[in-house]
C-alpha cells in the first residue's frame, strides 16, 4: 500500500514538475521573440531618425535658392515636428501604436516627396553637389527604412505565428507584454500607378 502510495505521488510530481517545464520552455520561447522585435524595433526608430535628421541639412540647403517655395520649407519642417513627437513604447507595439507612428512618418515622406519633385523646376539647385549628395543620402535612408521595416514585420509575423497556437495562446494572455503585435501597412492608394502627366 505504502508502495502504490508513493508512486502515485512520485508520477504526479513528474507530472506536474513536466508541465512547469512545458510552460518554463513556452514563456522563455515567447520572451525571446519578444526581445527580437523591440530589437528591430530599434533599427527601425534608428533608421527613421537618420531621415530626420537629414531633413533639416536638405531644407537648409534648398532655403539657398532665393525663389524657391517658403511654404513648402515650411510644410516639412512641420511635418518633421511631427513625426519626431511621435514616441511609441516598445513594450505596446501594437497595431494601433504602429498606425499612428506610421501615419506621422508617412505625412513626413509625402513632404519630402513633394520637396523632391518641386526641385526639378530649379535646375541650378538640382546641380549643386550638397543638394546632390543629400537626395542621395535620403534616397539610400529610404531604402534602409524599407528594409528595416520588412525585417520588423517578419519578426512580428514570427512572434505572432508562435503566441497564436493552441495551447500556447493560453500561456501567451495570461502576461501582458505577449499581446499580439501590429505591422507595418503599404500606405492606402498604394497599390493604384501614379499618373505622370507632362502637359504642364
Amino acid at each position: 500500500m505504502k508502495k502504490n502510495f508513493l508512486i502515485t505521488i512520485f508520477s504526479i510530481f513528474i507530472f506536474i514538475f513536466s508541465i512547469i517545464l512545458w510552460i518554463s520552455n513556452i514563456y522563455n520561447n515567447l520572451v525571446k521573440l519578444n526581445e527580437n522585435i523591440k530589437t528591430q524595433w530599434g533599427q527601425v526608430e534608428n533608421v527613421y531618425q537618420r531621415r530626420a535628421d537629414l531633413i533639416p541639412n536638405l531644407v537648409n540647403t534648398v532655403k539657398g535658392s532665393a525663389s524657391f517655395e517658403k511654404n513648402t520649407l515650411n510644410q516639412i519642417i512641420e511635418a518633421r515636428a511631427k513625426a519626431s513627437s511621435v514616441s511609441i513604447n516598445k513594450d505596446d507595439l501594437s497595431q494601433n501604436q504602429i498606425n499612428k507612428f506610421q501615419k506621422a512618418q508617412d505625412n513626413l515622406n509625402n513632404s519630402v516627396s513633394r520637396l523632391l519633385l518641386i526641385v526639378e523646376n530649379y535646375p541650378d539647385l538640382k546641380s549643386t553637389q550638397n543638394f546632390y549628395e543629400l537626395q542621395n543620402q535620403l534616397e539610400g535612408t529610404e531604402n534602409r527604412i524599407n528594409v528595416e521595416r520588412n525585417r520588423y514585420n517578419e519578426k512580428v509575423n514570427t512572434f505572432n505565428t508562435y503566441r497564436n497556437q493552441f495551447p500556447k495562446i493560453i500561456i501567451a494572455n495570461f502576461f501582458s507584454q505577449f499581446q499580439e503585435k501590429g505591422y507595418f501597412q503599404s500606405q492606402k492608394e498604394s497599390n493604384k500607378s501614379p499618373i505622370v502627366n507632362f502637359s504642364n
